[in-house]
């Protein structure tokens, strides 16, 4: 339902228009409005052309972003993978695609530059060389510690069974934000969030799913895990899906987010067992 039509009033046709778009962006569909939720709506507003995108901190965000990112690795100009946020792959991508073209090089898309890529940008859909690379396995980069964080009874107990672990506690009051920074700045080999949602049952694993981009190696983690919580038929039901929550939208490495539900002594046991070899065999194999 278009949004025009929805008065003022925030009504079940306007809760599920809220979900719709959840669904889209791969956030958690609750209909509520929240941070997250209103900040997706902004970015959404934003057409390619409609400001200068270029490198500052914080970070721009938006549609408009995205559809950059998704140009110039259809062109062959690698700017990490689509995730609507103009960090420094996509600077030095754009770069590199007005140096090909002759012009100034300064990694600011203006408009003598969107008019160079509109230009050149395909009619049909291409593979974008983002994902490309990632399907390959040429975009795991980082030598760092695998990061373990978050609230459930299982981060401690998992990650001592992990090698060049990084699981410090005072960690875990940190928020989102301060996680992601930190983990991009130590270039850790993958983030493990876990987090306890009493009212859940089973185990939900997500990766990075957005706009047109997936993370291939975050998809193999979370399918891994799932086969080693089957295998070891330990009685939960497991589930496997994309998301763009922002703990996986804000880290640039391989990250897993499991959510679980309260578990007894026996399921704590046998899932901290099966996701830690899970995770050992997929990055130390």
């Amino acid at each position: 339902m278009p949004l025009d039509n929805l008065g003022d009033t925030f009504s079940e046709a306007t809760k599920a228009t809220v979900q719709a778009f959840q669904r889209t962006r791969g956030l958690e569909i609750t209909g509520v409005v929240d941070s997250t939720t209103w900040s997706r709506l902004l970015e959404a507003g934003w057409g390619l052309g409609d400001r200068l995108l270029y490198l500052v901190k914080p970070y721009l965000r938006g549609d408009d972003v995205a559809e950059l990112q998704v140009r110039l690795s259809q062109l062959g100009f690698d700017p990490g993978r689509v995730d609507g946020v103009f960090g420094p792959l996509l600077d030095r991508a754009l770069s590199e695609f007005q140096r090909n073209c002759g012009l100034e090089s300064n990694g600011t898309l203006t408009q003598r530059t969107l008019v160079e890529l509109r230009r050149f940008s395909p009619f049909t859909d291409r593979t974008l060389v983002s994902e490309a690379r990632d399907e390959a396995g040429f975009a795991q980069t980082q030598r760092g510690p695998i990061i373990v964080w978050g609230r459930s009874p299982l981060t401690q107990t998992i990650a001592q069974r992990l090698p060049y672990v990084d699981a410090d506690e005072i960690r875990a009051t940190w928020g989102v934000e301060e996680l992601a920074s930190y983990a991009n700045s130590v270039g850790a080999l993958g983030v493990i969030a876990l987090s306890e949602q009493d009212d859940w049952n089973g185990v939900h694993l997500h990766y990075w799913s957005s706009y047109q981009s997936y993370s291939h190696r975050g998809e193999q983690l979370a399918s891994a895990v799932a086969n080693a919580i089957s295998r070891d038929d330990i009685g939960l039901r497991v589930e496997v899906t994309g998301m763009a929550v922002p703990i996986l939208r804000e880290t640039q490495m391989t990250t897993l987010h499991v959510e679980h539900g309260a578990l007894n002594a026996k399921e704590s046991r046998l899932l901290t067992e099966a996701i830690s070899a899970a995770i050992r065999d997929f990055f130390h194999s």
